[in-house]
């Protein structure tokens, strides 16, 4: 089996593959201070639920948005998997070119959901990733990483919402009732899901505009179930988007 390891602010999911089908996949709040063995506990726990052990696993690759988690993360692939793991970034083939003024900048989450979406919907496409951030990934038509957007995601709005504002209260995203809230709740909930929702049509009409009307959007992450049903301008979802991009590059960099 491969396992793959997508490190990010907030959460870590892993998934294991065998041949081009996830088996199983995992999700947990990533704690930075982790040490290798402490992950290889963490992982050993989240196997035994599925009846695996290291001994199942022959490959693996990471990707990270944390930078400190890196070497923990190779030195327990090391110690207790018993095999070198590549990591997504300088020196690892994706096959996908990146247009940027400096290449280096670019999240390894967003450039492997590139490679995922790219694979899956061709070119040109955009990523929609509900993450920490919100961001907008750009394929070009000629299948090349051309640049994004960034955006302050919805937990950090709706932190930041109930941080500066006393009286307002801490919500759950459950669908509003309707567009105009009855109770200071409900208008928060309508506020941030169809908020959010209009930002993201707003951006994908403007990228389409330039871009042209037959590029499609995908969206992934946490959240996007929670908002995408009022958006309009998506063409799919898929929240396992960033795991398949993982077992592509590990396919390009073993053949």
């Amino acid at each position: 089996m491969l396992l793959v390891v997508d490190v990010g602010n907030t959460q870590t999911h892993i998934g294991a593959f065998r041949g081009r089908e996830l088996v199983y996949d995992w999700r947990y709040a990533t704690v930075r201070e982790e040490t290798a063995d402490e992950l290889g506990a963490r992982l050993r726990n989240l196997l035994a639920l599925r009846d695996l052990t290291f001994v199942d696993l022959d490959a693996s690759i990471l990707s990270s948005t944390v930078p400190q988690l890196r070497p923990e993360w190779t030195a327990m692939a090391a110690r207790y998997l018993g095999h070198e793991m590549p990591v997504v970034g300088p020196g690892l083939r994706t096959g996908m070119p990146i247009r940027m003024d400096n290449p280096r900048e670019v999240g390894a989450d967003r450039l492997v959901n590139a490679v995922a979406a790219y694979d899956r919907l061709g070119a040109p496409c955009v990523i929609v990733d509900f993450g920490t951030a919100i961001t907008y990934d750009v394929v070009g038509a000629a299948g090349e990483y051309v640049g994004g957007i960034i955006g302050a995601g919805v937990e950090i709005s709706m932190e930041a919402l109930t941080s500066r504002a006393a009286a307002i209260p801490k919500i759950d995203l459950t669908p509003p009732r309707a567009l105009i809230g009855k109770s200071t709740v409900e208008a928060i909930r309508s506020g941030v899901i169809y908020g959010f929702a209009a930002q993201v049509d707003g951006m994908l009409e403007r990228l389409r505009g330039e871009l042209g009307d037959a590029t499609a959007a995908i969206a992934t992450g946490g959240l996007a179930e929670a908002i995408v049903p009022y958006c309009d301008e998506i063409d799919d979802v898929d929240p396992l988007l960033t795991l398949t991009g993982l077992r592509l590059i590990y396919e390009l960099n073993v053949s």
